[in-house]
């Protein structure tokens, strides 16, 4: 059963797209895109036509990129209606021969050029987070922690696949081992604390928080390597060690300092309100 909770209210061109979280992630009203995107006076039956339009000319089934879900009607009532995620909607706006969706697939242009170029040359992708943090307002400081984390989250996760972890089911569990041991609380356990949903806690983290993610991170990757570890149970136990070492540096640094590391605050409480698709 859906969570009224978790449905929401999207704007566009000052028009409402309704949308739900669905499965950790966002899913929108087809219908309400089609209204926005096209001048049909009835999108409902806009987007009914564009199915049978779209199977007949290129034998796509638009059905497959949408689920059923309940949002809010115009009479208050929760009813059904075909949603899509944000992967299914921007395949979906393609199909549209629309001038006001023309934004949309030039920019899905451009994007699919950019990922093209970047598989070329993987310094592209990183010049790109580095502007889409300045965009977001951090600072040049923390960026340059923040990538540095990234690439030594990206070691640790090699050698994970290398030494039989399970991509994504492991990974939480060693992340969480690390987690604990380095700040006393697991991610999802951290997210809480500092007010967050869906937004990636590391965004969120300030400095120190950072480090000592890094410290935790790069120390069990040694430990990988130096033990040859393999399999998930001795995996975990590096990750517990890493994430003491860098415990033990941080309970220092309170002690020093006469405050706590783990903390509620957000690095980036209100985002500077930048542009950051040009649409």
């Amino acid at each position: 059963m859906n969570n009224p909770e978790h449905t929401q209210i999207a704007l566009f061109k000052g028009k409402q797209i309704r949308k739900m979280l669905h499965g950790n992630e966002w899913w929108f009203s087809v219908v309400d895109v089609c209204e926005v995107l096209t001048d049909s006076v009835n999108a409902r039956d806009y987007w009914f036509k564009m199915k049978i339009r779209v199977k007949d000319e290129a034998g796509v089934e638009l059905s497959i990129f949408c689920r059923q879900l309940k949002l809010p009607a115009q009479d208050g009532k929760m009813r059904e209606t075909d949603c899509a995620n944000t992967e299914g909607i921007f395949r979906i706006i393609q199909s549209i021969p629309s001038l006001k969706a023309e934004p949309f697939k030039r920019w899905l242009a451009k994007v699919g050029y950019e990922r093209v170029q970047e598989i070329e040359n993987p310094e592209l992708a990183t010049k790109r987070t580095r502007m889409l943090y300045k965009l977001k307002g951090y600072s040049e400081d923390w960026i340059e922690k923040r990538m540095r984390g990234i690439a030594i989250r990206e070691e640790l996760t090699d050698e994970w696949k290398k030494r039989g972890a399970q991509e994504q089911r492991d990974y939480e569990i060693l992340t969480a081992e690390i987690s604990k041991a380095t700040f006393g609380v697991t991610p999802s356990e951290y997210k809480k604390l500092k007010g967050l949903k869906r937004q990636n806690l590391r965004d969120h983290m300030d400095d120190f928080e950072l480090i000592f993610t890094m410290l935790g991170e790069r120390s069990t990757t040694e430990l990988h390597t130096t033990k040859n570890s393999k399999w998930l149970p001795a995996l975990k136990d590096d990750a517990k060690i890493g994430g003491n070492v860098a415990a033990v540096a941080r309970k220092e640094l309170e002690k020093q300092l006469g405050r706590p590391i783990v903390s509620k605050k957000n690095y980036l409480k209100k985002p500077q309100d930048k542009k950051l698709l040009d649409i």
